[in-house]
């Protein structure tokens, strides 16, 4: 029986990696982090959208273990706010949480191991990362062959997104039962508002890609 564990943050990414995976999988589990993160919200869109899929859900609290620079685990910092997509600056953003992949992937690791998982799901990407070095094909693949160097068998990553914008992004989950629904219950916001804040990077590059796809967000259809 194939089995895979999707790392779920309850946003738009982790989502479509939930939906996918359950058209591939004969079992799917998805496991949230809880690490004292600004936008606490998606920990509930997690909740509810685990549920509606079907999964089984595993919340761990990491507790406030990247507190630092970032604006998403330090809320003295302020997260950037744009006019359009075309203002972003490129490069590093700000809400870059050094380690937070890293980390993610070698507790996954662990819990896909006890649960008899080979694969690991994670929703990262080359083309809509903020500049994030941990969003990188690169680094996944020197993770995959750290962690086989560290166990006793294979597990391998899965990036079913990495190659994907944002609109390819929705046009996938346009392809997978249930999915665009589940969409309305995810939070991206880096703000982490209902309705979305709509001027962070987050938010800008959700707008742009269901623009693109030329369809309508089903989280916006709920405000």
């Amino acid at each position: 029986m194939s089995k895979a564990l999707v790392i779920f943050s309850g946003g738009q990414d982790s989502t479509t990696c939930l939906f996918w995976a359950r058209e591939r999988y004969d079992q799917v589990l998805a496991l949230t982090f809880d690490y004292n993160q600004r936008h606490r919200r998606e920990i509930e869109s997690a909740r509810q959208i685990a549920a509606r899929a079907g999964v089984v859900h595993e919340l761990l609290n990491l507790g406030a273990i990247f507190a630092g620079i970032s604006p998403l685990t330090n809320d003295k910092e302020s997260v950037e706010q744009y006019e359009s997509s075309a203002d972003l600056p490129g490069g590093l953003e700000k809400t870059f949480v050094p380690g937070r992949n890293i980390l993610f992937l070698c507790v996954a690791a662990n819990r896909a191991y006890v649960l008899g998982c080979d694969d690991v799901i994670i929703g990262v990407s080359e083309e809509d990362f903020g500049g994030y070095p941990d969003c990188r094909l690169d680094f996944i693949k020197k993770m995959e062959s750290a962690l086989a160097a560290g166990l006793d068998r294979q597990l391998n990553l899965v990036t079913p997104l990495i190659a994907l914008n944002k609109r390819k992004t929705v046009e996938l989950a346009m392809s997978l039962p249930g999915c665009m629904e589940a969409l309305s219950f995810s939070t991206t916001c880096y703000n982490g508002t209902m309705p979305p804040c709509g001027s962070c990077h987050s938010c800008l590059l959700r707008q742009k890609g269901f623009a693109e796809a030329g369809v309508n967000d089903p989280l916006l259809a709920k405000v």
